[in-house]
């Protein structure tokens, strides 16, 4: 086959021509320090880089929604501390308030300790994070949690009772934050003792126990139970009759005398009375999760009763059976606050566990990356060299081979 000079020119030139362009390409890719500039470059291992760019997208984002749910959680846990040491100072303080050689005046001193307590619990439940938002608000963190009831006695809540929740891994969320209403107006469901408590209305001098559990099991503990006090004046007598709702078929249906001090059984529950009721004067137990339980309104009624005089018997059984209920309502929520705690904490180290477990997935997603995308470079520099000597060497023999024609042989012979 005969190849014209054209031919053999524009067949050379375009050799040279593809060898420059691999050189300026292999000089980009030493310039970048990646392998793989375009999709043609590598089809296969750009569309596995996309992948893989993606993924670690994804999990920057993760690690930063991680990093954002534990500084939350931090601060609840921080929070709750705070909120169980003050809780531990008013059980004190409720304690010094039983002590029967406290005057009125001393009792007074004691109720404004307590009310101290109580505002700094306020502000604890109002507490707001770095960009001031309230903390215990739910969905609601614009809102201020909690406000002074206009009657002077507990609060209104208004935040929400949605729970914050935030993305750390995928197909795995957390929540990152508590209702005011589950940490101060709720109790534990396992963790709470009934509630036993004095009508306001009552105008003798009995007085109710607090509530001792003997069986766990017995499902009459779920009833709320009425002792209700009748004084026959004419024969000295004093019964008492107990009702609860939902029944309970165990109860006698008719009166049973009162002698003074006595146990009554209430389920799997028993409770003791004490002093002499005045007829109509009425006691409740109840289930804690069916009381009212505001910890700012058990805190109001505690301060209040601490305030009144106890000149009479009557109002000296009043306090007893206030600071009786006041103590199983405060031991109720801060057990309840311990429980939350409890909670925060296995958050956190759940989100700590995930964190250490995606930072080994970072590093190894970016190193396949590298690996992928980046280029040798010692290797590179080398076939650089290599193709650019091939060019140098290729230019050569093309400029001998162009003065190779028949006129230049002719001419110089």
């Amino acid at each position: 086959m005969r190849i014209s000079s054209s031919q053999y020119f524009n067949m050379n030139v375009a050799s040279m021509s593809d060898q420059q362009s691999t050189l300026a390409s292999m000089y980009q890719q030493i310039s970048a320090g990646k392998r793989i500039l375009t999709a043609s470059d590598d089809p296969l291992g750009a569309a596995q880089a996309v992948q893989l760019t993606l993924r670690s997208g994804a999990l920057s984002q993760y690690s930063t929604n991680q990093t954002t749910a534990l500084s939350a959680l931090q601060q609840e846990d921080s929070t709750l501390s705070e909120v169980s040491s003050v809780m531990q100072s008013i059980q004190s303080k409720l304690v010094q308030a039983g002590d029967g050689s406290l005057n009125d005046s001393n009792r007074a001193a004691v109720a404004d300790a307590i009310k101290g307590y109580r505002d700094q619990l306020m502000g604890l439940a109002n507490t707001t994070d770095g960009s001031g938002n309230y903390i215990f608000s739910g969905l609601k963190g614009g809102t201020k949690p909690f406000s002074d009831d206009p009657s002077g006695v507990g609060t209104t809540y208004s935040g929400d009772y949605g729970q914050r929740t935030m993305q750390i891994s995928e197909g795995r969320s957390i929540a990152v934050g508590d209702t005011g209403a589950s940490i101060f107006r709720s109790v534990s469901a396992t963790e709470s003792d009934p509630v036993s408590s004095a009508a306001l209305g009552n105008t003798g001098t009995g007085t109710i126990s607090a509530v001792s559990v003997e069986d766990t099991s017995n499902p009459n503990n779920a009833s709320t139970y009425t002792i209700k006090f009748s004084v026959d004046a004419t024969a000295g007598t004093t019964s008492y009759l107990v009702t609860a709702t939902p029944p309970d078929s165990s109860l006698p249906t008719t009166p049973t005398a009162y002698t003074g001090k006595t146990d009554i059984t209430l389920g799997g529950q028993k409770v003791t009375i004490g002093g002499v009721p005045a007829n109509n004067d009425t006691f409740t137990v109840q289930p804690a999760a069916t009381d009212n339980n505001d910890i700012f309104a058990t805190l109001d009624n505690l301060v209040n009763a601490l305030k009144q005089p106890t000149g009479t018997s009557g109002a000296q059984a009043a306090l007893v059976n206030a600071l009786t209920t006041a103590g199983t309502k405060i031991t109720n929520t801060f057990n309840n606050v311990l429980s939350a705690q409890t909670v925060v904490g296995g958050r956190e180290q759940e989100v700590q566990s995930t964190q250490s477990a995606m930072q080994t997935t970072q590093t190894q997603t970016a190193s396949d990356l590298a690996n992928l995308t980046s280029i040798d470079l010692v290797s590179a520099i080398s076939s650089y060299e290599l193709t650019q000597t091939s060019l140098q060497a290729a230019q050569m023999a093309f400029t001998q081979i162009q003065k190779m024609s028949l006129f230049d042989y002719l001419g110089g012979g």
